[in-house]
């Protein structure tokens, strides 16, 4: 609800209030409506200011009851917004922590915007599938231009009160009292004339090669968006802002809203949002869960191992303000690395500055390198960050038992390594746990936990309470090779290797894949990751060199046929982007443009003829149907297992981790978006058309919930435990 009470004799104060972030539900629009329509009566209020409740202005719309905001008799946000706007004595936003969706449109109705020093500012809407629906499109770029409202809307960002102030979003930012300042502001511009406020009368801005920005400006949303309808219909409605009256703008807005409102990728959108939430919520097979388990603080921790990841993991602590000990194997890779993160944080804290931002600590400050083990005797927390070796990583956590205290957690970075064989060489195997960083650690949001047999529950709340304060997604997975993010990628490679055996070429398999929405295609990310990567992990498991013997008519291991061309790659020199030379040629090492290279064309020739393997056509839905139904086959077989706990939290890892479309939802919801028994049917077909390729054959979870009917994701969960009983 809204609450109105009196700031000062002749302040009017309307505070939002409906916890915890004071979504704007239909029935705090109905009362900020109310609230608005008193002050404007009463003679003796001459200025009013509208804020939230508990330090918080407000997040937006409550999109659980978006389908509730315009039901009958129920006041609609735009018309809120409007109201506001039209009033005769000033209105001003107080704004404290957050203005989000149609809280920043609350804002923009005002006359007038305050904010704190660390409150935050946007229009997230896009990343939901819609566009700001109460004139967000509208009278954003009246205020502070075309291009500037086009990067804000068509990208969702959130912006900081010092670089709002700078765009104009805000009128004032005071470090405290942000509500007392607000008031004081009222009274003072009370009398003055309200037109030049009040931005549903001005023009957005027309520079004079308009037409020219627009143009670029829908080129990068358009690649950018990969084929998400929302930021072109952000733009779409910006564009409206210059060409058309307020008015008429509303209204396209309003259109494109709606259009949106019912569309399957706000439905997918909407559910990704939702499914993140879900994930964050854990329960272990004991009992033990994300509600009973406590966190405990982690006050210092350390890296051990400072290459690419390790660089990013350091920095993602100290961004936290949480003290660092770095350390390294000799002098030299601890001075390169020395630069390399100070170097970074330097020039992440320029362009801060550059924003207006201030540094309340110089975070290089918080980091002490050091080739030292015994000066981890007091940290609360150590994160391995060493190359994927199991040996290595024993010898590290044998050392680590002896020196950290106690209560210390030890957590390796793997990628697919036992945590059990790991904490084995332990004395405190229930203090190890896997967190798995996602290159570049410092951007990818992605965290997986991974717990072993004798992991504590207060570890994995420590680790998902770390990941947290450092802006991560985390979600908690059970123990196996590759744990679920790159068990699923494999037996997807998998298949790309065998279309390219049996006739598709590297392009062709890309650009299907692109064209769902992938930012890059398969081989695409091979080349930048380099093929020494995936060699080197093979290696570790026995799978390479001698141990791909070369048999017709196809390779075959275990009875099963398997592709040793990445393996056959790296061997022959082709590393990747890095020597200018994968699955695509390159212009030089290094380089980042993939042409399709005939030497490769030729040698798959050759390849096909020496396993008689017949090349034929393959066909888009081909490719994309084998390539996509194998990902989420995999899914079936981990939600039987019980390595993870829901889809939700297999669709969460994916869509940040491993570049999964968001605006599809995640490969779970896909297939029950496709169809279950589509799935299963095309599963079969391949299996069948296919009976050496491995993962093909159906999950026998799949078939179960074919067979019950295909039930609602939200379902799935509660049918796996007559499942797991029969494993």
């Amino acid at each position: 609800m809204a609450q109105l009470s009196r700031g000062s004799a002749a302040v009017a104060v309307i505070r939002l209030c409906n916890p915890p972030v004071n979504a704007l539900s239909a029935t705090t629009l109905q009362a900020l409506e109310r609230e608005v329509n008193h002050a404007n009566m009463d003679p003796t209020v001459k200025a009013v200011v509208i804020c939230g409740a508990n330090g918080k202005f407000s997040a937006g719309a409550d999109i659980k009851g978006f389908s509730n905001v315009n039901r009958k008799g129920m006041p609609s946000l735009e018309s809120v917004v409007s109201l506001i706007e039209k009033s005769d004595k000033p209105m001003v936003a107080a704004i404290e922590s957050m203005a989000f969706g149609g809280g920043l449109e609350v804002a923009l109705g005002c006359h007038y915007r305050i904010a704190d020093t660390k409150a935050k500012v946007g229009l997230p809407e896009v990343l939901i599938g819609l566009i700001p629906g109460a004139g967000g499109t509208q009278r954003l770029p009246r205020l502070i231009g075309v291009p500037a409202a086009l990067d804000i809307i068509t990208t969702g960002k959130y912006v900081p009160a010092p670089e709002a102030l700078r765009l104009g979003i805000l009128d004032k930012v005071v470090e405290e009292n942000t509500i007392e300042a607000a008031i004081s502001f009222a009274e003072k511009v009370s009398g003055q004339p309200l037109g030049p406020r009040r931005l549903c009368l001005k023009e957005a801005p027309r520079l004079h090669n308009m037409e020219a920005i627009l143009e670029e400006a829908f080129m990068k949303v358009k690649k950018q968006a990969r084929g998400c309808l929302s930021p072109e219909m952000c733009f779409q409605a910006v564009k409206a802002s210059v060409y058309l009256p307020f008015e008429e703008g509303i209204c396209k807005e309003r259109e494109l809203f709606l259009k949106l409102f019912v569309s399957d990728q706000a439905k997918a959108l909407q559910y990704a949002f939702f499914a993140q939430r879900t994930a964050e919520k854990w329960v272990l097979p004991n009992g033990a869960s994300s509600k009973n388990a406590v966190p405990q603080p982690v006050r210092k921790a350390a890296v051990i191992g400072l290459g690419t990841m390790g660089h990013g993991i350091v920095i993602s602590l100290v961004r936290a303000k949480i003290p660092v000990v770095a350390i390294e194997q000799d002098k030299k890779h601890l001075e390169m690395s020395r630069r390399a993160i100070i170097g970074s944080l330097e020039r992440e804290a320029s362009r801060m500055q550059q924003n207006g931002l201030k540094l309340d600590v110089y975070l290089p400050d918080l980091i002490h390198f050091t080739l030292d083990f015994e000066v981890l005797k007091d940290v609360d927390l150590v994160i391995e960050a060493v190359f994927e070796n199991m040996a290595l990583k024993k010898e590290i956590f044998s050392r680590l038992s002896a020196v950290c205290k106690p209560g210390a957690f030890l957590a390796t970075n793997t990628s697919c390594l036992d945590i059990d064989e790991i904490s084995a060489v332990t004395s405190c195997p229930h203090q190890v746990i896997g967190i798995h960083f996602f290159a570049p650690a410092h951007i990818m949001k992605l965290l997986e936990i991974i717990y072993g047999r004798q992991t504590s529950p207060t570890a994995i709340a420590t680790a998902m309470n770390l990941g947290k304060a450092m802006g991560k997604i985390g979600v908690v997975v059970k123990n196996t090779f590759g744990f679920v993010g790159n068990r699923m990628l494999a037996a997807y490679n998998e298949q790309t290797y065998f279309l390219l055996e049996e006739g598709s070429t590297p392009g062709e398999i890309d650009n299907v894949l692109e064209e769902f929405g992938f930012k890059m295609g398969p081989f695409k990310v091979s080349d930048l990751a380099g093929l020494d990567v995936g060699w080197r992990s093979r290696e570790g498991q026995g799978l390479t060199g001698a141990n791909h013997p070369l048999g017709t008519p196809a390779c075959q291991r275990d009875g099963k046929r398997y592709s040793p061309l990445p393996d056959i790659l790296y061997e022959k020199g082709r590393y990747g982007q890095k020597n200018g030379k994968g699955w695509y040629q390159y212009d030089k090492p290094g380089g980042k443009v993939a042409k399709s290279d005939p030497w490769l064309h030729a040698f798959l020739s050759d390849y096909r003829s020496t396993h008689n393997i017949r090349t034929r056509i393959i066909t888009h839905d081909e490719i994309l149907e084998r390539c996509l139904y194998s990902l989420a086959n995999e899914g079936f077989r981990l939600l039987s297992e019980g390595i993870v706990s829901c889809p939700e939290a297999i669709d969460t890892i994916y869509i940040n981790g491993y570049g999964w479309p968001r605006h599809r939802g995640g490969p779970m919801f896909y297939a029950s978006e496709v169809g279950l028994s589509r799935v299963l049917t095309k599963l079969q077909e391949y299996a069948e058309a296919n009976p050496d390729i491995p993962r093909l054959q159906p999950s026998a979870f799949l078939q179960k919930l074919v067979a019950l009917g295909s039930p609602p994701l939200k379902e799935w969960s509660t049918l796996l435990g007559s499942q797991h009983s029969k494993l």
